[in-house]
């Protein structure tokens, strides 16, 4: 990709996030991307991102049909007591909104290869949380998302 193509995808991406730690997530996967190719899961270390490490959300991509499974949910991820969903396919998460939107932005991230962000207000707890996530597509050859790293920050209401 051409540096100016870079910067306006950056720019894209990176434009409704207001949270720093994903910017700078951002640059981190950026830089592993070499030469047109997605980075790998073995190009992203977890010591190099104490930063956000309890956000992080691994997910993996099954193809045929596409099904899209936790294999990691980071500590700071709010969830309700008795939902675990490590190791879960998303489609069994039991709140059909956020199922339904789980499953809209991993389908978009997995089949353009391109990365997303999203800012979502969500109930949670009964109350209002706001969440921005960065989501990130990973390929073992390069060019298929099998993983998509995301990073999820919940803010206070209103920032």
């Amino acid at each position: 990709m051409k540096p100016e193509d870079e910067a306006k995808l950056r720019a894209e991406v990176l434009g409704p996030v207001a949270i720093p730690d994903l910017h700078r997530l951002y640059d981190y996967w950026a830089a592993r991307c070499r030469d047109g190719r997605l980075p790998a899961r073995t190009d992203i270390d977890p010591l190099d991102l104490p930063f956000v490490l309890g956000d992080l959300l691994l997910v993996e991509v099954q193809r045929g049909p596409l099904r899209f499974r936790y294999r990691l949910i980071g500590t700071n991820i709010v969830q309700p007591p008795a939902l675990d969903m490590n190791g879960r396919f998303v489609d069994e998460h039991p709140d059909v909104e956020f199922r339904k939107q789980a499953l809209s932005v991993y389908t978009q991230v997995a089949t353009t290869a391109r990365p997303l962000s999203i800012r979502h207000d969500a109930i949670m707890d009964k109350r209002v949380r706001r969440h921005q996530t960065l989501l990130l597509p990973l390929a073992s050859d390069g060019v298929t998302v099998d993983l998509i790293l995301a990073a999820m920050r919940y803010q206070r209401r209103g920032a």
